[in-house]
């Protein structure tokens, strides 16, 4: 199992040099199939169990908290690596806010020293602007060279342009003189692979040739792509998004956003993409923004070492990925915001405002598309809507809401089979096995062979007198010969009835296929197979809408606005608003949703249509569970992610979640001047709890502070190579003045620096309403639960996670075992 991989590792170094070793990339794990079971979180063992006979005290008498002492109590010489988290742990927002503070604090002060300090500090309170820019340059970069390469490896499956073998298909016959306007993609330029092999452009021949080298490069791009991400980055498979979201509200997860993973995510994305499989790049996209978020944030100490300030860069690159994979800056910022953001501050919103505008200036000066636009299927519409077409725009609202709930319990059941199977032990047979069953049938139906952001592109095009797609082919009036924006509604021609037709197939090709790719090991996003979708739906349904008030405008539903020779409905508006819908369904987004089809389109018309939709797709959808898709991969995967959406509406109180239990081992503690050095590492050497209550003495047992056994740990060490005199039988005091010990006694070991002298504490009786909404708000890693004074037990992020899984199942809360690793 890929959980057991994670305790491989050996989450719980004891020694100082495993600690700061626990970073490179190589130690990469199996990427997004990671289970990160609540069972064994780094969390869990702040709290109960045993340690050494002579740690474990009863708490019986109460302890104030000196909350005045600064949490920041520095020693004249700090210790290397203490502050510092493993991997696979979460971070303490407050004590990275208190640090970023006292870092403020001390530039501020010194800048009226020198000229040098005045510069330094210049380059503290720009750094954050640098390195947003940094990013979006990076992200726009990127995200034009993955949609050039992607459209030309796309169109190698079907064949290759002699002239210059760097142009796809559109653009190797741009210059050709030798084009018609029936048949603008046919150019002798460009040969297709029957051509080259058999010498034959037609016949049966050509076409099991074309078939068998379409194949052939799809399963060959598909091979590629799995075996780059299982040797090399197995982090860069996936959306990347639920694992993105769970890194911002706190998590650390070493390598997930490193230049390995970046470097891999960028080719196998392409690679991915060009195989034709049921995917997408806009949300990988976002992975690549943050990876390049993360890299750019190590020039800088103000974000390299403050895991807090980190997470606001990675904010603003998120707002960045999705402005360059839609071309909409403002949704990209509103989807940051709305969607994958724990923490976002006020400047946060501006600087992500301003990663969005440059990473979108960058990708417009690249113009990936030829098109001077964004994205590949900006459309404008001419054709206001009309107050009847409100109820198809909610029946597609209702039909986007159901496919979500389907698709999220079907992927999820999959996903969830894979993991506790061996068909998940063999990812690249899964990957090959999916791309050649989708090459095979996506051959012989035109709308599922091209790519499928020319897909959408078609769909949402309205007909007009320069287009010639079979969808276009209405029986035209002979006295219509002039070109109008406005063609008027016309009755479909066999070219639109045959394309509907395969279009129904194309439907059913896709929700099938996007259920099984969706979580395989390649790099793989949901917004384009989501928008194919719900576009194939709207279209469908736009053209019905159309030809009903073509031959029936004398309905009472009609005549109102509907006049003979008018252009009255726009199939490709139906088919947007399907689009919407369907991935409102899938993610359940709404306010960014729908500012980034609005600025796809670039009018201000349609709104309220995109908004009855996108609100019916989620009321519809919430109806049957209202978590995302992300949200349940972040579930199935075991992530300690704290949803801020979820509401918590049960009585239960403080005293019901705390460890320990009545029926457990009193709560491991260590006293604050009678410990030995020796007792110390015995205490860390026998447990596995990531961090221990401090109190004065085993007599008043009043409550003094807590330390993370990581510091403990590194402190312990650093002390052993660099102060002389420290012995095992060393006192070890957590005070601000030595105990008065015997002359003859070795050199006491100080680590008050390391102490938090001002835990979070709430009583048995505060609802855990409030508690969680603390811990939310707060991003606690723990929180001490306390009676009249006395110290009763502790709440970690994964008891709380816990109580509200066993809530949800109607099941009385279970006891954690003793003796349980962490993670």
């Amino acid at each position: 199992m890929e959980s057991e991989q994670l305790f491989s590792r050996g989450y719980y170094r004891n020694s100082y040099n495993s600690i700061t070793s626990a970073s490179s990339d190589e130690e990469l794990l199996d990427g997004a199939g990671v289970v990160m079971d609540f069972t064994g979180s780094e969390d869990d063992n702040l709290l109960d169990g045993d340690v050494s006979s002579g740690a474990n005290y009863t708490m019986t008498n109460g302890g104030g908290i000196n909350s005045t002492t600064h949490l920041l109590d520095l020693l004249d010489e700090p210790i290397p690596g203490v502050g510092t988290y493993d991997d696979f742990h979460t971070i303490d927002w407050v004590r990275e806010k208190c640090k970023d503070r006292e870092r403020h604090r001390k530039i501020t002060s010194r800048k009226k020293d020198s000229v040098w300090e005045f510069v330094k500090s210049l380059y503290d309170a720009w750094s954050g602007w640098l390195v947003v820019t940094l990013t979006g340059l990076a992200s726009g970069a990127l995200a034009g060279l993955i949609d050039i390469a992607a459209d030309w490896m796309t169109d190698l499956k079907e064949g290759i342009c002699l002239s210059a073998l760097w142009f796809n298909h559109e653009q190797c016959c741009w210059g050709s003189s030798e084009t018609t306007f029936e048949a603008r993609n046919k150019c002798p330029q460009w040969k297709t692979w029957a051509e080259l092999i058999i010498g034959q452009a037609d016949g049966p021949g050509s076409y099991i040739m074309n078939y068998i080298m379409y194949i052939l490069w799809a399963l060959g791009f598909g091979f590629l792509a799995v075996s780059l991400v299982k040797v090399f980055a197995p982090y860069a498979c996936g959306s990347g998004i639920p694992e993105i979201k769970t890194i911002l509200s706190g998590f650390i997860i070493r390598g997930y956003l490193g230049k390995w993973t970046l470097l891999i995510k960028t080719i196998t994305l392409v690679l991915a993409v060009a195989s034709g499989l049921s995917l997408g790049k806009e949300g990988p996209l976002v992975h690549v923004a943050c990876c390049c978020g993360n890299i750019f944030s190590y020039l800088f100490p103000k974000y390299n070492k403050n895991e807090a300030k980190k997470r606001e860069v990675l904010s603003a690159a998120s707002a960045a990925g999705v402005s360059v994979a839609f071309g909409a800056p403002i949704g990209g910022v509103l989807f940051s915001l709305e969607e994958v953001s724990y923490y976002f501050p006020l400047k946060t919103l501006w600087r992500s405002f301003f990663a969005a505008l440059v990473a979108a200036f960058i990708l417009r000066s690249i113009n990936p598309f030829g098109n001077s636009r964004l994205v590949l299927f900006y459309v404008e519409y001419h054709t206001p809507w009309y107050l009847f077409e409100l109820i198809p725009f909610i029946l597609l609202g209702v039909f986007g809401g159901l496919w979500g709930a389907f698709f999220i319990r079907a992927n999820i059941a999959w996903c969830r089979r894979r993991k506790t199977t061996k068909f998940g032990k063999f990812p690249v047979l899964e990957v090959i096995t999916v791309t050649v069953i989708t090459a095979a049938i996506s051959f012989p139906n035109q709308y599922t062979r091209k790519n499928t952001s020319e897909l959408i592109k078609e769909l949402f095009t309205d007909c007009g007198p320069l287009e010639s797609s079979p969808l276009c082919d209405y029986q035209t009036d002979a006295n219509v010969s002039k070109l109008l924006d406005d063609i008027p509604d016309r009755p479909a021609g066999q070219g639109v009835y045959d394309a509907i037709g395969k279009l129904a197939l194309a439907l059913i090709f896709k929700i099938i296929m996007t259920i099984f790719t969706f979580g395989i090991k390649v790099p793989s996003g949901l917004f384009i197979p989501s928008m194919a979708i719900g576009a194939i739906a709207g279209r469908i349904v736009g053209i019905a809408v159309e030809q009903m008030a073509y031959h029936h405008h004398d309905w009472f539903i009609f005549n109102q606005w509907c006049n003979v020779g008018a252009d009255c409905v726009t199939p490709g508006l139906y088919a947007m608003v399907g689009a919407a819908a369907c991935l409102g369904g899938v993610t359940r987004m709404t306010v960014s949703l729908v500012v980034i089809v609005f600025e796809l389109t670039g009018g201000l018309e349609y709104i309220v249509p995109l908004m009855a939709a996108v609100m019916t797709s989620k009321w519809v959808g919430d109806a049957f569970g209202r978590e995302g898709i992300y949200e349940s991969h972040i579930r199935l995967n075991g992530y300690p992610f704290l949803d801020a959406k979820e509401e918590f509406t049960h009585t239960t109180l403080a005293a019901d979640v705390m460890r320990p239990r009545s029926n457990e081992a009193p709560l491991s503690v260590l006293t604050q001047d009678d410990m030995t050095v020796e007792d110390l590492e015995m205490t860390i050497n026998e447990s596995t709890y990531n961090g221990f209550p401090v109190i004065v003495s085993k007599e008043s047992q009043r409550l003094v502070g807590f330390a993370l056994r990581r510091d403990i740990t590194i402190a312990l060490e650093n002390s052993r190579r660099k102060q002389e005199g420290i012995v095992s039988s060393s006192r070890v005091h957590f005070t601000q003045h030595a105990p008065t010990l015997p002359a003859d006694s070795p050199r006491p070991l100080k680590l008050r620096s390391i102490l938090d002298m001002s835990p979070f504490t709430v009583t048995d009786h505060t609802p855990m309403e409030i508690v969680v909404d603390i811990f939310r708000k707060l991003g606690l890693r723990q929180c001490l639960v306390t009676h009249n004074g006395n110290i009763l037990g502790i709440i970690t992020k994964k008891n709380i996670l816990e109580h509200l899984e066993q809530l949800k199942q109607h099941v009385e809360p279970l006891v954690i075992s003793h003796g349980r690793s962490a993670k």
